[in-house]
């Protein structure tokens, strides 16, 4: 099964880890270090110039979505339900 992101990216459901409301880049130092070693390390990714609203955190990197961490885990859990 696959989710999309939004643009024309698409991920397998299995390599999904977390998705986060985009505050969540600012709201606490853990948060912060794990995205700065993220990009130090270039495993982000921005979906389109839209401006971002969820992280997605798969097994090998971190995009930067467009669309509503809300809209993103009703596709996940439907895929989990289905």
């Amino acid at each position: 099964m696959f989710i999309h992101l939004g643009g024309e990216k698409i991920i397998r459901a299995s390599e999904l880890i977390a998705i986060f409301d985009i505050s969540v880049e600012k709201s606490s130092k853990i948060s912060k270090q794990f995205i700065l070693q993220a990009v130090k390390d270039k495993k982000t990714e921005k979906i389109g110039e839209e401006e971002c609203k969820s992280l997605v955190v798969t097994k090998s990197k971190v995009y930067y979505s467009p669309i509503s961490s809300t809209t993103l885990k009703k596709r996940a859990h439907q895929l989990l339900t289905n």
